[in-house]
């Protein structure tokens, strides 16, 4: 079984997933994340400035460290998702999905056929034409999920109707766009908690994994007892700027 095919299996299962955004465009972070164990990584397109030359660099980092690739597109046509799935990424993460007639659009994205991808077998995706046309067809939907993002008050209301979408493989709460989306500037508040503990509620009930990003990941186990099950834990540049404020202070009160 691929590492892809591994890894959307899991997803897929409710597994329990902790990855983080990739927001360097270094491919050495891809290596060095899968030394360290973390089941996946999401390259984050949205925010870090992503071409498809570096989503492909770093789709090839991922399938030479068997470290599953997620990339977060910075909107939702079809050319970003093309894009990153001939690149051999294990999956797609759309951020501000709105309502369940997206998610029905964004599926039909994902997949070869009338009205979805172009198809070519000589992608890297594809393992370049080894698969063939059918062998292909067959495996791409077994190896690259779809991870649907809740980040505003209305979106949170439709999470079930996201979730019960067939081919959306997993919700995934963003609190901090969730306070923005909602006047506040606290991502913890009790208000937006509750949001976020209905949006994953929601895609439990119809069998999606679901789960949100932990600025803190002593969080997480409140998280799983509402039924999270896939984390992202803060981002590389982040973890980069705690580990260095950490050492310095350190040095310079030794």
């Amino acid at each position: 079984m691929s590492f892809r095919k591994q890894f959307a299996s899991r997803l897929r299962s409710g597994a329990e997933l902790a990855g983080t955004f990739v927001k360097t465009r270094d491919t050495a972070i891809v290596e060095i994340l899968a030394q360290t164990g973390f089941d996946y990584a999401v390259l984050d397109a949205e925010h870090a400035p992503m071409d498809r030359g570096t989503i492909s660099d770093m789709a090839l980092a991922s399938r030479a460290a068997r470290l599953p690739l997620i990339v977060r597109i910075p909107e939702a046509g079809g050319h970003w998702i093309a894009s990153a799935i001939d690149a051999g990424a294990a999956g797609i993460m759309v951020p501000q999905v709105s309502d369940k007639p997206m998610a029905e659009q964004l599926v039909r994205a994902m997949r070869h056929g009338d009205g979805g991808l172009g198809f070519s077998p000589s992608t890297a995706g594809a393992e370049f034409g080894s698969r063939g046309i059918a062998g292909h067809l067959e495996t791409h939907p077994e190896e690259c999920v779809l991870v649907c993002q809740i980040e505003t008050p209305s979106a949170v209301k439709q999470s079930g109707d996201i979730a019960s979408v067939d081919g959306v493989d997993a919700l995934l709460v963003g609190p901090v766009d969730l306070a923005i989306a909602a006047g506040t500037t606290n991502p913890g508040s009790d208000e937006i908690r509750k949001m976020c503990e209905t949006a994953i509620t929601a895609g439990k009930a119809s069998n999606t994994s679901t789960g949100l990003f932990l600025g803190d990941p002593r969080d997480a186990s409140r998280w799983r007892e509402t039924g999270a099950s896939l984390f992202v834990l803060g981002t590389d540049q982040s973890m980069l700027r705690t580990i260095a404020t950490r050492n310095l202070e350190a040095f310079r009160a030794s």
